[in-house]
């Protein structure tokens, strides 16, 4: 069960023609902050701005639910989704050494101040 100050929100992307889901992202509210989950977009639907769109989305969402800033973690060698966020106004606010496994590497640990 969740409590007051806490929440999860979840988007999803669909084909209009198929049904199908093509991308979702997945992130959790503790007020005043938000921590995304989350984004993924199937193979044949990346770099056509998915991604990009459900980022925005949620950052509007955050916005109108008047949140502080979005915190998240993302593979050091993941360069698509890197740039994204930096694109997207986060800024890089640390590191965490050997977080991922399979394989083992950093985690990069980025911010958006929304006041």
């Amino acid at each position: 069960m969740l409590s007051q100050s806490s929440a999860r929100t979840v988007l999803v992307a669909e084909n209009n023609a198929s049904s199908q889901t093509v991308g979702f992202l997945v992130a959790h509210q503790l007020r005043p902050e938000w921590e995304l989950e989350n984004i993924v977009v199937s193979g044949s639907e990346q770099r056509k701005g998915l991604g990009k769109r459900l980022l925005s989305a949620f950052i509007a969402r955050v916005k109108r639910a008047a949140g502080a800033s979005i915190l998240l973690e993302v593979r050091e060698s993941n360069v698509a989704a890197r740039a994204l966020y930096e694109k997207s106004g986060f800024s890089q606010v640390g590191a965490r050494k050997s977080y991922y496994q399979n394989p083992l590497e950093d985690a990069i640990l980025y911010r958006l101040d929304l006041h």
